[in-house]
């Protein structure tokens, strides 16, 4: 609890608006405001107790807040060399207490360093092994072709026997409702209160015989025998059925290119991990 709050007391004094929009000085506030002073020369902002504030540190935090939303003005830059500065202060006052020397700090300084050469390796990598339209339409039409061109709105009962499913089978024969049965007997604790009702989802989404049964009733049947998959004993009725509505390419093309650059970074890893040797 002490860490955290410390962390947050920390990030409070090191926290500058850098987002906060511009606001334009009244004349009263133009007469009293200082003169700007220039630059410090030399490839540095700034210096603080004798040690220089890079520039390039400057334009790396310009960037991250661009990318933000924030616009790249006079007001965002001061801002963020007030932030630098503040942060030297601390880590120079920091190292003057012997932080840097502490173990726990030291891991975490290495495991920074881990991370900021992963991300820039990362980032070389996909730059160099680029996503193409052909890449995303080919997955588009391969996960278009497997949803199918129906959905299918259906619930069922889970049970753990054969015969139980059996038993209710006979008093849905008999006239009773299926979702009285479902809320009353199926372990479907998902569906339970609902009926068993699965809303509308795509054959490939169940297993095999789940979806191989449902896809096969007519709309308003049930299952006039037991289903079998690795959850247990299932009746299956089909409520409803209608075309598959799947969004456009241009509408996937995000989520898609996201899902194969994380797909070709995953096997670039494997790789690695397959050559090196791991005692």
């Amino acid at each position: 609890m002490k860490t955290n709050l410390l962390a947050a007391s920390l990030a409070a004094l090191l926290a500058v608006p850098l987002a906060a929009p511009a606001q334009a000085p009244g004349p009263e506030a133009a007469k009293k405001a200082p003169a700007k002073k220039p630059a410090a020369s030399g490839g540095s902002v700034a210096t603080v107790n004798g040690v220089p504030v890079p520039r390039a540190r400057l334009d790396a935090m310009v960037q991250q807040q661009q990318a933000r939303g924030a616009p790249d003005n006079e007001q965002m830059r001061a801002a963020v060399r007030e932030n630098l500065i503040n942060r030297e202060v601390v880590a120079q006052e920091a190292a003057r207490a012997g932080l840097a020397k502490l173990p726990v700090v030291q891991n975490q300084i290495d495991l920074a360093r881990q991370q900021i050469l992963i991300d820039a390796y990362i980032s070389e990598w996909v730059r160099k092994n680029p996503i193409t339209d052909a890449d995303i339409e080919k997955e588009y039409e391969r996960v278009k072709a497997s949803q199918g061109s129906k959905e299918y709105k259906a619930r069922h009962i889970l049970v753990e026997s054969e015969d139980q499913a059996k038993g209710l089978i006979t008093d849905l024969k008999k006239g009773a409702k299926f979702d009285d049965l479902a809320q009353k007997h199926t372990k479907d604790t998902g569906t339970k209160e609902r009926g068993g009702d699965l809303d509308w989802n795509v054959p490939s989404v169940f297993d095999k015989q789940f979806a191989d049964a449902m896809v096969g009733l007519e709309k308003g049947k049930y299952t006039e025998a037991p289903v079998r998959t690795r959850f247990g004993y299932h009746i299956i009725q089909l409520d409803d059925v209608r075309e598959t509505k799947f969004p456009s390419l241009a509408e996937a093309k995000p989520r898609i290119q996201q899902s194969l650059v994380q797909r070709k970074v995953d096997e670039m890893v494997k790789g690695l991990r397959a050559k090196a040797k791991v005692e």
